[in-house]
């Protein structure tokens, strides 16, 4: 119980950080009182007193007579050891099932191209105390760009991957407004090549370009309005009850996430940052966010200096918040990595524990066997006879326990869809890693009760029976 306890105060904050991420550490606090060490006390008490209360009856109604005998089914203990490793083998193998499930998820959600890159970027949040025209804010992204180890410098309405979206229906070629969705994002000149979206046919929006006006579209958006055509020069209607408002795209971007990874590629326009009233007049904004990819690959190390050169570049600005692009796409990936990394904690713990066991059983089994097993060496049987005896044992356990598992880990699976990302608990990948895991388990868990049995001498289990 002692040991248990520090392995508990041990790896709850070793788990945490395995999920922390470096920019935005994570806090757990675990107090130890007397509640928690008083509920983890009672509950071990009572699990022992459960599991030890079958074999204490089963010992104490034992006839001394029967015993001197041999007992009357000396393979009846045996079996219910061997079916209780069976249960364990097929917990361990819905716990290893799961964790790998888990962690496919989290590894396939992480290296999902995103079509943009997020590194030495630096998304700095601003706001102004009143709506201030365009021109201002392209002021302060030059007063950005200007400073010592910056590379580029965009405004956009919000980062990419934050969650934020803006959306409307579409009216192509004066045709009523279609059922699917079309997101916007308020972009500067140079964003495409801030953020490496790399444009495909066209142009990128340049100085002078405003909103509504024109466009740059993804090919999401090419395939969803103009059936996969190329789209340059073609425009589209955002309709507000009279209002039209009519667009021309003057380019075509490759795909990049929008809102959020998990998500398919959305239908996408970047419309000039620039924007103007139905009477051509400048509108304001009181938020925007500067997009700085640095030259340096720790770019945090600029914070302090961004900060203050936005509140001296312009009166009236400051940055509300600031992190990297790396941080704003990991938020995405949380849920998948706590899974990750609880599931994949416990199911070592599981196999610990499920190869102590087989070990335990099988040096016992090995025990009771040891006159057997000396009269087939003394016989002359070869090495690979007693292998195979110990053997058997093992992949019975496993065979057992396996299928148990196999089914109760897919029916589940069912239920934890939701939670998985570009997996399916059916793919056959998924299905032969538990099995394959818990073999090598059971292979280290048997070499020990096998190295003894091969070395049990024939004349001493002779003369001792």
């Amino acid at each position: 119980m002692l040991i248990g306890a520090v392995f508990a105060w041990w790896s709850a904050p070793f788990v945490v950080s395995m999920i922390n991420s470096p920019d935005n550490p994570a806090r757990l606090y675990l107090p130890w009182d007397w509640r928690v060490l008083g509920f983890g006390l009672a509950l071990t008490t009572v699990v022992t007193l459960l599991f030890g209360l079958t074999p204490a009856i089963r010992a104490s109604s034992v006839r001394p007579a029967s015993a001197l005998k041999g007992g009357d089914d000396p393979h009846a203990r045996r079996r219910l050891m061997h079916a209780l490793i069976a249960v364990q083998v097929a917990f361990c193998f819905l716990v290893v099932f799961a964790a790998g499930l888990f962690v496919a998820s989290f590894e396939r959600l992480s290296n999902r191209p995103l079509g943009f890159s997020a590194d030495r970027v630096l998304a700095l949040d601003v706001i102004a105390t009143r709506p201030q025209p365009s021109s201002e804010w392209a002021r302060v992204a030059e007063q950005l760009r200007a400073g010592q180890g910056v590379d580029n410098v965009a405004l956009a309405s919000w980062p990419l991957a934050v969650g934020y979206a803006q959306n409307s229906f579409l009216s192509i070629d004066g045709a009523p407004p279609g059922p699917t969705l079309a997101y916007f994002l308020r972009v500067s000149p140079g964003w495409l090549n801030t953020m490496k979206v790399r444009l495909i046919d066209g142009r990128d929006l340049r100085p002078g370009d405003l909103y509504p006006g024109t466009a740059v579209v993804n090919e999401t958006f090419a395939k969803v309005y103009f059936n996969g055509e190329n789209p340059i020069g073609k425009s589209f209607e955002k309709t507000y009850g009279n209002l039209h408002i009519q667009n021309r795209i003057v380019g075509l971007a490759r795909d990049a996430v929008y809102r959020n990874v998990h998500e398919a590629m959305l239908p996408v326009a970047y419309v000039p940052f620039d924007q103007v009233g139905t009477t051509g007049e400048a509108l304001g904004t009181t938020a925007a966010t500067l997009l700085v990819r640095t030259a340096t690959e720790k770019s945090l190390l600029l914070a302090t200096t961004l900060r203050k050169a936005v509140a001296q570049g312009r009166p009236g600005f400051r940055v509300s918040n600031l992190r990297t692009q790396q941080e704003i796409n990991r938020a995405q990936s949380v849920r998948e990595r706590l899974l990750a990394m609880l599931a994949l904690f416990f199911a070592i713990v599981a196999l610990l524990l499920a190869g102590i066991g087989l070990f335990s059983v099988l040096d016992y089994s090995v025990l009771q066997r040891s006159r057997e097993i000396g009269i087939r060496i003394a016989i002359g049987a070869p090495v690979s006879n007693i292998v195979r005896l110990i053997a058997l044992e093992v992949l019975q356990l496993i065979a057992v326990g396996t299928s148990a598992g196999l089914r109760v880990g897919v029916a589940s699976s069912r239920s934890l869809e939701s939670l998985f990302y570009e997996v399916r608990a059916d793919d056959w990948a998924m299905l032969a890693v538990p099995p394959a895991i818990i073999l090598i388990v059971a292979v280290l868990a048997a070499a020990g009760p096998l190295l003894r049995a091969l070395r049990i001498d024939p004349v001493r289990m002779l003369r001792a029976n």
